[in-house]
């Protein structure tokens, strides 16, 4: 059994998940984290559902038998979407978190009611996203637009130093433009989109981008925060939170594996988490 001690499993199809375990950790400070960037089949977003499947399936097993994880954070859109069920089924007593796009706490702070939502076509096009798309008909004015190629740009990003002449980057920030331009009018006045809501992970990494194209007035709207409120919440339920002390100094807080390109964990981990290089390690994970 799963003690307040043993870690809590993160994982993503690549370093976008980052950004939800940023949350966590602050949410959880004392707690112990695995993550799991897979980064060799990224991004999910563009890939079929039983595939993600499958990798979601391998990566859940993995951290429940190889880390004896006490709960589970599917910190990726996209595998939430794919997969979320299937992994409560296979694991009733895990504690489970999954991803969905921000459009609550959207309609609850946008002023013209018109919002944004940008994620990958698996994320957008799935059932789940149509389900919660249905429960807010009424609320507020959705526009919504599939972002190919916007969370590969990203991850590529880490394949290099921070520099202007990063391939990475200069795809990102040209994909940031064309996609918010292809929303429409940004701003304040009625039928202008006041909030845009970041429903994939990896999308905070640009957070930038966005800014310097829609100005400091727009809100970006992203779940890493909710997410690690609901962590507690289970924890708390299952009674394994680690609420007193700090993790042992032989444990490390934090362990990082990717099926990818170990560099590249290691340069996100450092930029985004502020972590050393020497937590990260690649692993070889096959389909169940």
């Amino acid at each position: 059994m799963p003690l307040p001690s043993s870690p809590i499993g993160v994982f993503d199809s690549g370093v976008g998940g980052l950004s939800v375990l940023q949350a966590l950790r602050a949410e959880l400070p004392h707690e112990r984290f695995v993550y799991l960037a897979d980064s060799a089949y990224a991004p999910y977003g563009e890939r079929g559902n039983a595939f993600v499947t499958a990798r979601s399936r391998a990566i859940a097993d993995y951290l429940c038998q190889q880390h004896q994880i006490k709960a589970l954070v599917v910190a990726c859109n996209t595998a939430t979407a794919a997969a979320i069920d299937e992994l409560r089924m296979q694991y009733p007593d895990l504690p489970l978190v999954g991803l969905e796009p921000a459009l609550k706490p959207a309609v609850a702070q946008s002023q013209t009611k018109r919002i944004g939502v940008i994620g990958t076509r698996g994320t957008l096009g799935s059932t789940r996203f149509g389900k919660l798309l249905a429960s807010l008909q009424g609320q507020a004015d959705f526009v919504l637009q599939a972002c190919d190629g916007l969370a590969h740009a990203i991850e590529c990003s880490t394949l290099h130093t921070v520099s202007e002449n990063n391939p990475g980057h200069t795809a990102t920030r040209a994909l940031c433009a064309r996609y918010t331009q292809a929303l429409g009018n940004f701003g304040h006045r009625p039928g202008e989109i006041d909030s845009l809501v970041l429903g994939c992970t990896h999308y905070l990494f640009a957070q930038d981008d966005f800014r310097a194209l829609l100005g400091p007035e727009i809100r970006l709207i992203a779940t890493g925060e909710p997410v690690a409120r609901q962590t507690r919440r289970l924890l708390q339920a299952a009674g394994t939170l680690c609420d007193e002390g700090t993790p042992s100094a032989s444990q490390t807080p934090v362990q990082l594996y990717t099926t990818g390109t170990l560099s590249a964990l290691q340069t996100a981990a450092m930029r985004w988490l502020q972590v050393p290089a020497t937590w990260c390690q690649t692993i070889t994970l096959p389909h169940n």
